[in-house]
């Protein structure tokens, strides 16, 4: 039976009814400063389990848990002396650290995909810690879309895809970063497993070492691993310096005759905070008639990194 989704105002009042509704078991679309998340209580097994019913989620792929700051993470996971070095550096902000699970962490085991770690995060949003801090827990947060589609980065995303199957979208207008976060293993030897919001870059400095890029997206151990995901439902093809007939061209500076832009000035801070919604908008662009999606080459680096991986994923075939 679908539900009846309530739009909050990032009032308040509309906090604390989120917040009423998390303790209740529901479920909450709310914003962070990467992407909108979809919020559940970490701890309880059905609330859990509606996050990846309402996304349509394969259940082997770990969610994030979100929490208000470092002492609250510090109930969850093990934090080496390297680990706590970097959350200190970077939290809140962009960054997931993917630990070892506490013994007593008490978390769902549907949040970690019975793995030994924990992938868990302190958002910089205001709206996202003031939600944290009324509902007084951890929340699982994945992006609030269908699993494998784009990511929202705007209330009105949230509804159009989740509309009906949960309960409330906590509306704080856009989000800022415009890509999900960064995520960095530590279990072991630190990994880079996602790029995303916070640049490789800076965590190569912090950390004295280049960073690789693993995982394996057949056994996920972090959230956006899986080879296809960010889909739209055209096809997409990358790196087009002019596009074919019956495609839309999404560019990058100067394209003269783009039908939009992730940045005309070639700026990748606003590319990625535009580039779920303009993937979203060229794919109803290739709905109305137009057929394909291209997007122009993208610089691979700082944030350039995490716009390509989110662009390879949404052009990778679909399982």
């Amino acid at each position: 039976m679908a539900l009846h989704t309530q739009i909050l105002g990032a009032t308040p009042d509309g906090i604390e009814a989120a917040a009423a509704i998390l303790r209740g078991g529901g479920l909450v679309g709310f914003a962070t400063e990467t992407v909108y998340g979809l919020g559940g209580d970490a701890r309880h097994d059905r609330a859990v389990a509606r996050i990846f019913e309402a996304k349509g989620r394969p259940h082997f792929n770990p969610l994030i848990v979100h929490v208000p700051d470092l002492e609250s993470a510090r109930d969850f996971a093990v934090f080496s002396e390297a680990a706590n070095a970097i959350a200190q550096a970077f939290w809140p902000g962009p960054l997931t650290l993917v630990l070892p699970l506490r013994d007593d962490a008490r978390l769902s085991p549907l949040v970690t995909a019975g793995l030994g770690s924990v992938a868990i995060r302190v958002p910089a949003h205001p709206v996202a810690v003031a939600l944290l801090r009324a509902f007084g827990g951890p929340l699982a947060a994945p992006s609030a879309n269908p699993s494998g589609r784009v990511s929202p980065s705007r209330a009105a995303h949230v509804m159009d895809g989740l509309s009906g199957r949960i309960d409330a979208v906590l509306d704080a207008g856009p989000c800022a970063v415009g890509v999900e976060s960064t995520i960095l293993g530590m279990v072991g030897a630190p990994v880079l497993l996602r790029p995303g919001g916070l640049p490789t870059e800076a965590l190569e400095a912090a950390l004295g070492m280049e960073l690789a890029l693993g995982g394996d997206a057949s056994k996920p151990s972090a959230p956006g691993q899986l080879a296809s995901h960010y889909a739209p439902a055209a096809g997409v093809r990358l790196n087009v310096a002019a596009p074919l007939p019956g495609e839309v061209w999404v560019g990058f500076g100067p394209c003269d005759g783009a039908a939009l832009s992730l940045s005309q000035g070639g700026d990748l801070i606003e590319a990625a905070a535009n580039l779920f919604h303009l993937l979203r908008a060229a794919d109803d662009l290739a709905g109305a008639g137009l057929g394909r999606i291209a997007f122009a080459p993208v610089p691979d680096m700082g944030l350039g990194r995490a716009i390509n991986d989110r662009l390879q994923r949404a052009a990778a075939p679909r399982p």
